[in-house]
């Protein structure tokens, strides 16, 4: 397979011999320039690339012959056509339940637009829309691939857990002028790592931050602070896969950032992902909890209830005069009306955990999730051992906490236009998550 880089996991400890797990990882740089994804406005068109840009995966065989998948990607979101085809051709194809394969992305804003992710936020040509669509056919591709390649490399692995901490990420929402200083200044520093080592020798690093992969913003390919932290981890460790996972940066940015200055910009950039890969060396150079399996992995849904929008009339009449992603939003809400009646009232919200042995679990949650939802899930749960994914699945809206919501802002409340909802979530919403996570980590329990 072109581009393709495949790393076995081998182990021969008597504790965890029945472990399996395969990694393996896919380029998925541009081959031509394309549209740059995750600023709205006018479209970007990428000019060079600062550093190869990839899906990786880790297939991971319990005591129990169950296998489940994670997949990482340097790209901005997913949406649900994008979701559907990668489950549906990983079950065609391997077996692969949806509950078993967890789809994170690191909300790159340095990567192409594919498919229809955010695409109230472009206006292309014909020609731009054809070199999106050639890209999003390879990132197809390349997402079977690396399933593939991971799935057909699992040999014995031992896997441990611990976490460090790291300072790159400020919450956002208090920088963006007097009248926002009094919101919340909510972060999560925590940086989780999961190892895989075979023989003694480290093999795969999967590790996670909260924070926007924002601070790049000009015309070039990169994975961001998270691209160069992964390359800094694979320099630091020859021959093992580094693999990055969003954890619930909804909130928060890189600060500071440098725009205007693209050689400045990369070099803070780098030196972000510099800080974020010594967290990672300094708990894979310290202890680490053993992580056994088997691995018990559950899905389920909720509905987040969005407040009523605006009329018909309303919006007709508010669309005079706007143009370029304002124009769209509006646009979208009467068309809904026109084919739907009205505007939905609700979004499907889906959750997965995975449950290793009788502690570890991953939380995966879906869109641009608050750091409020790490932080809760990991005091209910477990500090010391809960893993709180956000950007999985659909990159369906920014996912405010109660808090958030009722400050207002950006992420609470002006945001979610820009995702085709008529209005902002009801109060609800933290309960309507909260209550879904509570029964899958008791079904995990049983």
């Amino acid at each position: 397979m072109r581009n393709l880089v495949v790393a076995s996991m081998l182990f021969s400890s008597s504790a965890l011999a029945q472990m399996q797990v395969g990694v393996a990882k896919a380029d998925i740089s541009p081959q031509e320039s394309v549209p740059l994804a995750g600023y709205g406005g006018k479209t970007r068109m990428s000019q060079e690339i600062v550093h190869p840009i990839w899906l990786k995966a880790m297939a991971i065989r319990d005591e129990l012959g169950q296998t489940s998948v994670i997949v990482t990607a340097d790209l901005v979101g997913m949406s649900d056509k994008m979701v559907d085809i990668i489950a549906e051709n990983a079950f065609k194809k391997y077996r692969l339940p949806r509950e078993r394969l967890i789809l994170n992305t690191s909300h790159n804003h340095s990567c192409p637009v594919t498919e229809d992710v955010l695409w109230i936020y472009y206006e292309f040509s014909d020609q731009e829309l054809a070199a999106k669509d050639r890209y999003t056919q390879m990132v197809y591709q390349r997402y079977d691939e690396v399933i593939a390649a991971a799935l057909k490399n699992l040999k014995p692995a031992e896997i441990s857990f611990e976490q460090g901490l790291a300072g790159i990420a400020v919450n956002r929402r208090r920088s963006r002028g007097p009248e926002t200083r009094a919101f919340g200044g909510q972060v999560d520093q925590d940086v989780p790592v999961l190892a895989v080592k075979s023989e003694g020798k480290l093999r795969a690093i999967l590790f996670g931050y909260s924070c926007h992969t924002t601070a790049l913003g000009g015309l070039s390919i990169s994975g961001d602070y998270a691209g160069f932290a992964q390359i800094e981890l694979e320099k630091q460790y020859p021959g093992s896969l580094a693999m990055f996972v969003q954890n619930c940066g909804g909130d928060a940015n890189p600060l500071p950032r440098i725009r205007g200055n693209e050689a400045e910009a990369v070099k803070l950039t780098s030196m972000y992902g510099h800080i974020l890969a010594e967290a990672v060396k300094q708990v894979i150079a310290a202890p680490m909890k053993a992580i056994s399996g088997p691995v018990k992995a559950v899905m389920g849904e909720t509905e987040l209830f969005l407040r009523p929008g605006l009329s018909l009339a309303e919006l007709q009449q508010k669309l005079p005069g706007l143009s370029g992603m304002a124009k769209t939003e509006i646009e979208h809400q009467i068309n809904q009306y026109k084919t739907l009646g009205a505007p939905p009232d609700r979004v499907n919200y889906p959750i997965q955990v995975w449950r290793f042995g009788s502690g570890f679990t991953f939380i995966a949650l879906t869109g641009e999730t608050v750091v409020d939802y790490s932080l809760k899930f990991k005091g209910l749960y477990g500090w010391n051992d809960t893993w709180v994914f956000g950007y999985n699945n659909d990159l369906l809206s920014y996912v405010p906490s109660l808090r958030v919501l009722k400050e207002g802002g950006y992420e609470g409340d002006a945001g979610m236009a820009e995702y085709g909802h008529r209005a902002p979530y009801t109060e609800t919403v933290e309960k309507q998550i909260s209550d879904k996570v509570e029964e899958l980590v008791k079904k995990s329990r049983e």
